[in-house]
């Protein structure tokens, strides 16, 4: 029987940056960066797919409000922040975290993650409702140009 463990350990051997199980089965995985892969999956297969494992390659406090909405039981990741496992708990959401970090960085590794500040102090639904609010920004913005 495949454990979580092992999953995690061929996950980490994978280009993918998510993977989320529903039971032993694969029901989701990308190899997009950031959060875009999460929102993708609560977008279009959370209502649907029930309870599940989440392997993620980085989880700060914006990926743990999604992975509630995720309907996740359970997350391993290679690294985490001590705000989401702070999140994670509260929801009851177990979580295993290679490395803990106080909080995600930016890709210049110059500030905190945007991500992360828009998620502060917002319930799931609330930073839900923001990503998708920039993602249709966004779309408007592309559209002009």
């Amino acid at each position: 029987m495949l454990t979580a463990s092992r999953l995690f350990d061929y996950f980490t051997a994978t280009e993918d940056t998510l993977r989320v199980y529903h039971g032993p089965e694969l029901v989701f995985s990308s190899k997009d960066d950031g959060l875009a892969p999460l929102v993708d999956y609560v977008t279009k297969f959370a209502p649907v797919t029930g309870e599940v494992l989440v392997l993620d390659r980085v989880v700060g406090n914006a990926a743990a409000l999604l992975l509630k909405l995720a309907l996740c039981t359970e997350v391993w990741s290679s690294l985490g922040s001590e705000r989401a496992a702070r999140t994670l708990a509260s929801f009851g959401i177990r979580y295993h975290f290679v490395s803990k970090v106080p909080y995600i960085l930016n890709r210049q590794k110059s500030d905190v993650c945007p991500f992360e500040k828009l998620s502060m102090g917002k319930t799931a639904d609330e930073f839900y409702d923001a990503i998708k609010a920039l993602h249709q920004a966004n779309l408007a913005l592309n559209q002009k140009t």
